[in-house]
């Protein structure tokens, strides 16, 4: 039993390293000598755990993808309304961004340099397919304008919570990203949402990002 705790340690420790090197470094830039050298374990221990660097990331990306379900399933769990919802699990990932080197590398790992293995989806169909669904519901629950072209409106929050990350990464510290998702929920919420609805939803965002600030 000990040894198969310390075997667990190693490889989440290893996976952490090779996280925080692929989120500041890019997985082209990072070698598996770098991530023994970060992680301060053997290249034998790493190898008991990963045949390749792609494995490494593919691992990084399960994970990624294991936080995100977790957050949505909590938040979905609470009877938020749809909208609501929405904004709460992308608050959620920008505080697993935030707080660990796993989320962050899963994002830039899946804006390219590896390709996702099935039967994983990739991350930006998951969140798709997350979004539009909870847009649905927001149309129904009269929380967003009926004639949105939901489809385009989900493709469209993707791109901007995406984005956020891809230009913050060269720009500023990741501690500013509540600030800059928060922005973007200000922008789209007055694009959205019916005008007698506006305001608790502005009110939620303000809450929402103080809420990982105060972290």
């Amino acid at each position: 039993m000990a040894r198969q705790l310390r075997a667990e340690q190693t490889r989440a420790t290893i996976i952490t390293a090779a996280a925080d090197l692929f989120d500041r470094r890019g997985y082209e830039s990072t070698s598996l000598s770098d991530i023994v050298e970060h992680a301060q374990v053997t290249k034998g221990a790493l190898y008991f755990h990963f045949a390749a660097k792609e494995d490494l990331a593919h691992a990084i990306l399960e994970l990624q993808s294991q936080a995100s379900r977790q957050v949505a399933g909590q938040i979905d769990g609470r009877g938020y309304p749809s909208l609501e919802a929405l904004m709460r699990i992308t608050f959620g990932m920008v505080r697993l961004s935030v707080e660990g080197p796993i989320a962050r590398a899963g994002l830039r790992l899946a804006t390219g340099g590896v390709e996702v293995r099935p039967p994983l989806p990739h991350p930006f169909t998951e969140w798709l397919d997350m979004i539009t669904r909870r847009l649905l519901g927001a149309v129904r629950e009269s929380d967003v304008h009926p004639d949105v072209d939901v489809n385009a409106v989900a493709h469209s929050l993707v791109s901007f919570f995406v984005g956020t990350r891809v230009v913050g990464r060269s720009l500023e510290p990741v501690a500013r990203l509540p600030r800059r998702v928060a922005e973007m929920w200000r922008v789209l919420i007055r694009g959205l949402v019916p005008v007698p609805r506006r305001p608790r939803y502005l009110t939620l965002v303000t809450r929402l990002e103080r809420e990982i600030g105060a972290v």
